[in-house]
């Protein structure tokens, strides 16, 4: 099954993201998204959260497939990702998690470490697709496409094959460090102990 998690943040524009919202057989809605994606001519699957953003009007309309989960110690984009592992989906795909708060933004791109340790996951946005790795990974690419690194544990060496500006066991102290890299053909590599990493390959122009 194609699983797309929408979140409440900017609704997706690119015509990536689009695809695969207009191609999910499951869409897992975040309640606040809910009237976006209605809004955009689309029907959730299932909504989820603690349901504070949903309108009465939605609330009856979809009541056969909201589960309202009120843990305040995760956010909804959590709640449906453990939703949808506790039903063996895998494969998951989030879009909308960026974009209106810079804050909401960060703790959701974040989020990913913890996600892959549970399931296979990306998050896709109006400018690039970001993935989160466990161990040691080789990455499909196009040349001059921009590549951005984030290391969970500031102790991970990294080393790249395939990327303009070399990694050699580099250990990322800070966010910044691995930031606008360059793809120099189809594939590049990152070989790593320790983990996880985050990486950010922006779209084609």
């Amino acid at each position: 099954m194609n699983i797309v998690i929408l979140a409440n943040g900017n609704y997706p524009s690119h015509e990536v993201p689009l695809g695969y919202l207009g191609r999910a057989d499951l869409i897992v809605c975040c309640d606040g998204a809910v009237e976006k994606l209605v809004t955009n001519g689309l029907e959730p699957g299932i909504i989820i959260g603690d349901l504070d953003s949903v309108t009465p009007a939605l609330k009856r309309k979809y009541a056969g497939i909201i589960v309202q989960d009120l843990d305040q110690d995760t956010n909804d984009l959590t709640k449906a990702v453990n939703w949808c592992v506790d039903r063996n989906y895998d494969n998951l795909v989030i879009l909308g998690a960026t974009g209106n708060r810079e804050d909401h933004t960060i703790g959701n791109i974040s989020l990913l470490a913890e996600y892959v340790k549970k399931t296979t996951v990306k998050m896709i946005t109006d400018t690039g697709i970001i993935t989160p790795h466990l161990t040691s990974s080789r990455f499909s690419s196009f040349r001059g496409q921009q590549i951005s690194i984030f290391s969970v544990d500031p102790e991970t060496g990294i080393t790249s094959v395939g990327l303009k500006y070399k990694l050699e066991n580099m250990k990322l102290r800070n966010w910044w460090q691995a930031t606008l890299n360059e793809a120099e053909g189809n594939t590049f590599d990152l070989i790593f102990e320790g983990g996880p990493l985050i990486v950010f390959q922006k779209f084609r122009k």
